[in-house]
């Protein structure tokens, strides 16, 4: 299995509804994508975060189905609804588990 986690900054400007339709977004590709066993993704309330508002994880079945999401049509439609609202950093780690 593989473990993707990505962390989001966002502008001043983004809403909290904006942010909560990011994540909704986000949750959907379960659904969507072949490969994805999980999909977790929420607004950080920690006050160690960085910055970092939205944290995001998903489980795939091995890299190749990693490979897949990254360029996948419905990946790529969040991405441009991301971008839309505001983002403004992001970070991701890869790793086997």
């Amino acid at each position: 299995m593989v473990e993707h986690i990505v962390l989001c900054t966002f502008s001043e400007q983004t809403t909290d509804d904006q942010k909560k339709e990011a994540i909704s977004r986000l949750k959907a590709l379960k659904e969507e994508i072949p490969g994805i066993i999980d999909i977790q993704a929420g607004m950080n309330f920690s006050d160690r975060n960085k910055g970092y508002e939205v944290g995001l994880t998903v489980r795939f079945d091995d890299r190749e189905a990693l490979e897949v999401y990254g360029p996948h049509p419905k990946h790529q439609a969040v991405l441009a609804y991301l971008k839309e609202i505001g983002i403004t950093d992001l970070i991701c780690v890869d790793f086997d588990c």
